[in-house]
C-alpha cells in the first residue's frame, strides 16, 4: 500500500488556547447544559409567580442587602478576572499566580455572603413551593460557585507546581476565568426574579 504525506503537521504548535482548545469546547458546551438548568429554574419561578394570588405566598418580600452585596461584589470580580485572563493568554506565570491568589479569595466571600442570604429569604425550603424554588435557586447557584472555587485552587496549586511553565495550563486557567464570567452572569438574572420580582 502507497502512503503519502498529505499535510505536514509538525510546525503546529501541541496546544492551544480559546477555540484552538479541546477543553474550551468542552467548557462552553458544560456551560450551555448548566446554562439550561438555571433558565429552567427562572421559568419555574415564574410559573409559580403567575399562578399565585400575592407573591411571595406566607413571606415578606426577600432582605435586598445580602443578595445586593453579593451582586456588587460578584460585578465587581469581573476586573480581576478580566486581567488574569490577559496574562493567561500572555502566558506571564508570575502575573497568573497573583491573579489565581486573587481569584481564589474571591471565590470564597461570595459563599460567606451567601450564608446570609438564605435567612434573608424569610423561608425555609419546606414551607411552600415559593420557598423550594428559592431554596434550589440559590443553592444551584452556591454550587456553581463551590465548584469554580475548587477549580481555581487547584489551578493555583498546579501554576505553582513544576507543572506551572507548561502552556497547556495557560488554557486551563483561560477556561477558569471564562466559566467564572458565567458564574456571575447567570446570577444577575436569578437576582432580578429572587430580590425584585416580589416587589413588583
Amino acid at each position: 500500500m502507497k502512503e503519502g504525506v498529505v499535510l505536514d503537521l509538525t510546525e503546529l504548535p501541541p496546544h492551544g488556547l480559546g477555540t484552538a482548545s479541546l477543553s474550551w469546547w468542552g467548557t462552553l458546551a458544560f456551560m450551555l447544559i448548566e446554562g439550561t438548568g438555571f433558565a429552567l429554574s427562572i421559568v419555574v419561578y415564574l410559573y409559580l409567580m403567575s399562578l399565585a394570588p400575592r407573591w411571595p405566598p406566607d413571606a415578606p418580600p426577600p432582605d435586598l442587602l445580602p443578595g445586593t452585596t453579593l451582586t456588587v461584589f460578584l460585578v465587581a470580580s469581573l476586573f480581576p478576572n478580566i486581567l488574569l485572563a490577559r496574562w493567561a493568554r500572555d502566558q506571564d506565570l508570575r502575573k497568573v499566580r497573583i491573579g489565581l491568589i486573587i481569584m481564589s479569595l474571591i471565590g470564597i466571600a461570595p459563599l460567606v455572603l451567601r450564608a446570609f442570604e438564605f435567612p434573608a429569604m424569610h423561608i425555609q425550603w419546606d414551607q411552600n413551593a415559593y420557598g423550594s424554588i428559592v431554596w434550589v435557586m440559590l443553592g444551584l447557584h452556591t454550587t456553581h460557585i463551590l465548584t469554580d472555587l475548587v477549580e481555581t485552587l487547584v489551578l493555583t496549586c498546579l501554576m505553582f507546581s513544576r507543572h506551572g511553565d507548561n502552556p497547556r495550563r495557560f488554557g486551563d486557567v483561560s477556561d477558569n476565568v471564562m466559566y467564572w464570567n458565567f458564574v456571575v452572569a447567570t446570577w444577575l438574572p436569578m437576582y432580578a426574579c429572587l430580590y425584585w420580582a416580589p416587589r413588583l
